[in-house]
């Protein structure tokens, strides 16, 4: 018997996309995988705290807070390889 989700695939999708171009910001501006470390560990730190939320309302506001958070840091020469 499977449950019933929440939030649609497409919700997930999303959200592991914005988890990822967190950590890949963070590596642009931290190149040491050490000092990278601790923060991607922050980054899911917070991911986690918001798991458990629930309300669309809620949840859309945190996403667009996350959305412009990750704008404002952006780096402006990301590393690409």
């Amino acid at each position: 018997m499977s449950t019933a989700s929440t939030f649609s695939s497409a919700h997930r999708l999303y959200v592991k996309s914005l988890y990822k171009r967190y950590l890949t910001n963070a590596l642009d501006w931290t190149v040491r995988r050490d000092l990278w470390r601790a923060q991607a560990m922050e980054i899911r730190a917070e991911f986690e705290r918001n798991r458990n939320v629930h309300d669309p309302r809620a949840l859309a506001l945190i996403l667009e807070k996350a959305e412009a958070d990750l704008a404002h840091k952006k780096h402006p020469d990301p590393y690409i390889c």
